[in-house]
């Protein structure tokens, strides 16, 4: 007898488990979604899915703008 584990041929979630929302722009800063696109995740078909999933990379930029934090403050003159 042999295990057959039942998969599922869909878009994998992009989550990992850094479930935080930036205050400004929006999105988890952990997988770069909406949270409408969390919340709708699992009753998309793949087709949106996949196009989410190719435009979470573009979204990482956004989260990177720091305005301040420890390297500004030692960085004042």
């Amino acid at each position: 007898m042999t295990n057959m584990v039942w998969k599922r041929n869909e878009v994998e979630s992009p989550c990992i488990q850094i479930c935080v929302v930036h205050p400004t722009e929006r999105i988890c800063t952990g997988c770069y979604r909406t949270i409408d696109e969390i919340t709708r995740w699992s009753k998309m078909d793949s087709s949106e899915r996949a196009e989410i999933m190719e435009a979470l990379p573009a979204r990482k930029p956004q989260l990177a703008k720091r305005r301040g934090g420890r390297s500004a403050r030692l960085n004042k003159s």
